[in-house]
């Protein structure tokens, strides 16, 4: 069974194995510091504990979103982001509204009159700042077992529903408006070829069954899925003096760098328009997903 299997489908693995407290595998593994998945290069890379342990290189994946972070957390880096460099933060903020305590420099009092917040303070027309929604998914075949952090950055999270092509606040206001939970759903997250940079657009793929619905429920309010939506600032390693990584021939895969959130704030000033109300609901779950959720092969 190789590693990219694993990482597509938790069923592979029988209930009678899925044993979390299991000291002898904590141990040679080493403390993790979560699981994640990042969209790195535009490959779907699982993450423990800062290294890529198994990759996914197919468009699209299906999971089920089992919470959310509050608000749209933010990061502002002073320097510039180098690969494989490690730099912290210079400011950031969980919920996108004011700079977080331990903020040593805090670059404004507030996240909306920030100068950093400003079309064009980053490169080109882009914010200084960096937007980032923060999410516990669970992949769909796995719904009872591994809650992985899914850090959404703001090209993924903002902008306008262009036909089956939803950001994730889009797809959320779809929802919404039908009266469907997101956490009730399989969500296919899948990159879209026409951006030149990994950016994830959403859609429904089907209603959950009761029982699964059972599962998400009850995930949602375990420490994993606490913790995969929580925001902390991981201190760097010269802050803790860590030792450097090992050289690239000792690595199974490359470390997968993961974009720190930010928090829930405004939107960006200069927006598109709103996407129009959506169409009256359909009777059931079913029915409107099968009229939206059709396959996207371009």
């Amino acid at each position: 069974m190789s590693n990219i299997a694993l990482f597509q489908s938790g069923s592979m693995i029988p209930d009678y194995l899925r044993d979390q407290q299991d000291s002898t595998t904590k141990d040679i593994a080493g403390s993790s510091g979560g699981k994640q998945i990042s969209i790195k290069g535009g490959v779907w890379r699982m993450v423990v504990g800062g290294e890529e342990v198994a990759r996914n290189e197919d468009r699209a994946m299906n999971f089920v979103i089992i919470a959310s972070g509050k608000g749209v957390s933010r990061t502002y880096y002073a320097e510039k982001y180098e690969e494989g460099k490690d730099i912290k933060p210079a400011c950031w903020s969980a919920e996108g509204v004011k700079p977080e305590p331990e903020v040593a420099n805090p670059q404004s009092s507030a996240c909306a009159t920030c100068p950093q917040n400003i079309e064009g303070s980053g490169e080109g027309k882009a914010r200084a700042c960096r937007f980032s929604k923060r999410l516990a998914v669970a992949l769909e075949h796995d719904i009872g077992g591994n809650i992985y952090r899914l850090s959404v950055p703001a090209k993924s999270y903002f902008g306008k529903a262009e036909g089956e092509k939803m950001p994730l606040q889009a797809f959320g206001k779809f929802l919404s408006g039908h009266g469907i939970p997101i956490t009730g759903l399989v969500t296919e997250a899948r990159f879209d070829t026409s951006e030149a940079v990994p950016v994830m657009k959403f859609r429904a793929v089907r209603p959950l069954s009761q029982e699964e619905w059972a599962l998400a429920k009850a995930q949602s309010v375990t420490e994993d899925a606490k913790n995969a939506i929580d925001f902390k600032m991981v201190p760097s390693k010269a802050e803790t003096g860590a030792q450097p990584a090992l050289p690239q021939a000792f690595k199974e895969a490359p470390i997968a760098a993961m974009a720190a959130p930010a928090a829930a704030t405004p939107e960006p000033t200069k927006r598109a328009k709103k996407a129009e109300a959506p169409a009256a609901p359909a009777k059931d779950v079913s029915s409107i997903l099968d009229q939206w959720a059709t396959d996207d092969d371009e």
